[in-house]
């Protein structure tokens, strides 16, 4: 038995050594592959206000030709000329096997009583990314998890009819209160706010830098591809004082496209159609260069944003939530705003890519079919893109006399201590040009049955009734507001209060019965402990009430939706 040990270790030495080889061989066969590398050089055109186009971008199967850019004199010129031509090689495609989808959880806002918690304070919240993200999982003939059901973004998905704001403020407070759809013994308060609408030609000039996913995960029809086509749309919006470049990541990031006037079209367009899907996830490495090459080409004055198209599946360098939004948080100071537009499907990181918009002082939205880029990238071009207001929050005060109990129906992730309010370094909300935002308080009034707020003793220090002023106001709360200048440090207060109203002037509006619609559904489909007496049969026709002009049709679509979502069992 010893004599033929040495004879099995060579076998099994020459077995490795031949898989060795072939699998050089492999590599070497790879590295074979032709790599297309073109030196592209810039005429200084006759007006030097529009830049030249870059020459149409060439790549291998598997190399993107990638430029890095200076600036001619200062940051706001228009000449970009390349100083060097640098290849990135991206992995072959790779397709992660595993279909996991990432989502915080919610715990919902409970019922505060006035008594003790007499303060309210929140940041405004302009993301959309929730309510089409829940139809794609019902249209698919699923139900959403609960933690995909954001449902003050499933409410501010849909525009609201409010007036334009007067007396130069960026935006218009409305406030309306009626009976509680879901339990009419309550209350329910809406509060709306309507964003100035800036007509496109005054806009001031935008700085975008498209920062794309390329990874082997984007592999994929509803990925890459919708990809494309949204930024294609986005191009068609441009001005010639515009500028765009395009950032891409896949295990290593590079930039593809220079910034480049939006005059051309065709040459952003070619850049754009050239990418292609392979390897790992260097969304950290992504996110430094497009913030660079953003700051670069900054225009005062103007609208300097990054656009990220991914499915959030960071997974090389920089990829935890911790570390991406100390990274954001940090970058953000340089004026430079991030919008996330979330693609997919099986490994999409919803939690993430909200995360960073928020920290990014941008919106997040999510894609998942051609009109919803449309939706987004055209339709609400100047909400989606121009920040009017930044770090707006909201605060309200509630008369005891009048409330019982109050909840927040929706923005867990965007709550703030009351302190927060008046503190103008901390991060809140940002509204867009023409933008519409809308809350919902519920409220047990005074008097009424509650069994969901816990009795606590009374409380031995506070004011007596008789001592107070307000015991016989017919004021039902304060709504304070604050909100910078999208350049500006130093917040504006805005108040308005809202009164009682008797039962029998009660009139609602289309806006207050179309947003308790979406409100009650996101309850039903998160299975919500505040429900109550919520049906979908009542989510419809509620909604059918308040259908109004409905232009774009999104209205009568969530009608359509509930149906479906009915013949799902949900409840």
């Amino acid at each position: 038995m010893r004599n033929l040990l040495p004879g099995a270790a060579l076998l099994l030495l020459m077995t490795f050594t031949a898989c060795h080889q072939t699998a050089r061989d492999h590599k070497q066969d790879a590295a074979k592959k032709p790599v297309v590398t073109e030196k592209k050089v810039f005429e200084r055109p006759d007006e030097a206000s529009v830049p030249p186009a870059p020459g149409e971008l060439k790549k291998s199967e598997n190399t993107y030709t990638i430029q890095e850019v200076t600036l001619n004199g200062s940051a706001d010129e228009s000449i970009a000329e390349p100083v060097q031509d640098k290849e990135v090689l991206l992995a072959p495609n790779t397709v992660s096997d595993f279909n996991t989808e990432g989502y915080g959880h919610i715990v919902e806002n409970k019922f505060q009583t006035p008594q003790t918690d007499p303060l309210s304070t929140f940041s405004i919240d302009v993301d959309e990314a929730s309510y089409s993200n829940v139809r794609r999982f019902i249209e698919s003939g699923s139900v959403p998890p609960a933690g995909a059901v954001r449902i003050e973004e499933m409410v501010n998905y849909f525009d609201y009819d409010y007036p334009q704001p007067q007396n130069n403020q960026p935006f218009e407070v409305i406030t309306e209160m009626g009976d509680c759809p879901w339990n009419t013994s309550h209350k329910l308060v809406h509060i709306g706010l309507q964003g100035k609408t800036i007509p496109l030609d005054n806009l001031p000039a935008s700085n975008i830098v498209f920062l794309v996913d390329v990874s082997g995960s984007m592999d994929e029809p509803n990925k890459l591809p919708l990809v494309q086509d949204a930024m294609k749309l986005l191009t068609d919006q441009l001005r010639e004082k515009d500028r765009v470049a395009i950032v891409v990541y896949a295990g290593n990031a590079g930039l593809v496209l220079p910034s480049t006037s939006g005059a051309f079209k065709t040459t952003i367009k070619n850049a754009i159609s050239e990418l292609e899907a392979g390897g790992s996830t260097a969304g950290g490495e992504g996110i430094q260069l497009a913030y660079k090459v953003a700051r670069e080409n900054f225009i005062a004055k103007g609208n300097n944003r990054i656009i990220l198209a991914t499915d959030g599946d960071f997974n090389v360098g920089a990829s935890s939530d911790d570390e991406l939004v100390r990274m954001i948080e940090k970058e953000r100071k340089s004026g430079v705003f991030l919008s996330v537009l979330g693609f997919g499907t099986g490994n999409y990181q919803d939690n993430k890519m909200q995360q960073l918009a928020d920290k990014g002082n941008g919106n997040h939205s999510y894609i998942d079919q051609i009109s919803e880029a449309r939706k987004v990238l055209i339709s609400e071009f100047g909400s989606t893109l121009f920040t009017i207001a930044k770090d707006v929050k909201i605060q309200v005060e509630f008369n005891p006399s009048k409330v019982q109990a109050y909840r927040l129906v929706g923005y867990e992730n965007r709550m703030l201590a009351a302190e927060d309010f008046n503190d103008d370094t901390k991060d809140a909300g940002e509204l867009g040009s023409g933008h519409t935002v809308t809350a919902l308080y519920e409220i047990i009034p005074v008097g009424v049955a509650d069994s969901f707020v816990r009795k606590v003793d009374n409380l031995k220090y506070q004011q007596p009734k008789s001592l107070n002023v307000f015991a016989e106001s017919d004021e039902v709360m304060t709504i304070k507001l604050r909100y910078k200048e999208p350049d500006g440090e130093t917040s504006q207060l805005i108040t308005k209060t809202l009164r009682d109203i008797p039962a029998s002037q009660q009139k609602t509006s289309d806006n207050f019965r179309f947003s308790a619609a979406v409100a009650e559904f996101g309850l039903l489909l998160r299975n919500s402990e505040y429900k109550q007496n919520g049906t979908m049969n009542q989510v419809i026709s509620l909604a059918e009430t308040a259908k109004g002009q409905d232009k774009m049709g999104y209205r009568k679509e969530f009608i359509s939706l509930v149906k479906t979502a009915t013949s799902l069992a949900v409840h």
